[in-house]
This record gives C-alpha cells, sequence and structure tokens, in this order.
C-alpha cells in the first residue's frame, strides 16, 4: 500500500450548527452535504473533491485546550500565494473575532487560531519553493508581521 493523497479531515465539535456557520460564514468553506441519522449529526465541506473536510458533532466537555494532550493539533487550508491574501484574510478573521497568531515560516506564512470548540486551524499562503531543495526548510518558525 503507499498513501497517494490526504483524503479528507473530520473534526469533532459540541455544535454542528455553529461549526457549519463558522467554516462556511467565517472560512468560506462549501457545504456540500449534511447526515442526520442514527444520532450522527455530520456536516460535509468541499474544495473540490467529493468532500475535503467534515464536521461531527458529540456530546461532551469538547476539546481539551491543555497543550500536552494528544491528538489533533490543527488543520491548515491553503488559501493562496501573496501576503496580500494573508492580510486580506487577516481583516476577516479579526473582524469575527478570532485571535491570531500570524507565523513566518519561511516557505509559508500563517495564521492560526481556534474554531469555536477550540480545535486548532491555520490558513496560509505558499509564498516559497526553497524546501524542494532543502526540505529541512519547512521546519522554521518566527513571529509574522503583517
Amino acid at each position: 500500500m503507499q498513501i497517494q493523497a490526504l483524503g479528507h479531515v473530520v473534526l469533532r465539535v459540541t455544535d454542528r450548527a455553529r461549526a457549519e456557520k463558522f467554516y462556511s460564514d467565517v472560512l468560506g468553506l462549501p457545504i456540500c452535504a449534511r447526515y442526520d441519522e442514527n444520532g450522527m449529526k455530520m456536516a460535509f465541506f468541499t474544495l473540490g473533491n467529493h468532500h475535503d473536510f467534515a464536521v461531527l458533532e458529540v456530546s461532551g466537555e469538547g476539546s481539551t485546550q491543555s497543550p500536552s494532550a494528544v491528538g489533533l493539533h490543527h488543520v491548515a487550508f491553503k488559501i493562496g500565494d501573496s501576503l496580500d491574501q494573508l492580510r486580506e484574510a487577516k481583516v476577516k478573521l479579526e473582524a469575527a473575532g478570532l485571535i491570531l497568531d500570524p507565523v513566518d515560516h519561511e516557505v509559508t506564512k500563517s495564521l492560526y487560531f481556534k474554531d469555536p470548540d477550540g480545535n486548532g486551524i491555520e490558513v496560509y499562503v505558499d509564498v516559497s519553493d526553497a524546501w524542494r531543495q532543502d526540505p529541512q526548510r519547512v521546519a522554521q518558525g518566527a513571529p509574522l508581521e503583517l
């Protein structure tokens, strides 16, 4: 077996409707389907594939905020190839009340934030392909001024 591509990511959330509003209205992901049977509530989003991202409503306390907790750290979404696109995203995300952590990864420039359930999200722009000659360059991180 050889993995060919990442198929999709499913996040657990405490309120599907709230998550749909966040991922659709704030991040602009188009909803392609919903599942609401057998006690399971899901929303599926597409970026051109049958589905690329989904949320699954669960009952309970939600995600832990502990930095040492095991599990998914964040989901990253590419939003373009220019700093202007990242600046536009910054304005929109701040207007939505999100607290942003801008990071310069050299090959990408990123904004990190949390969804309403505390799941880590990154939006980024690709700005260099230097990693093709030196793969270690993807492991860079410094504060980013936008």
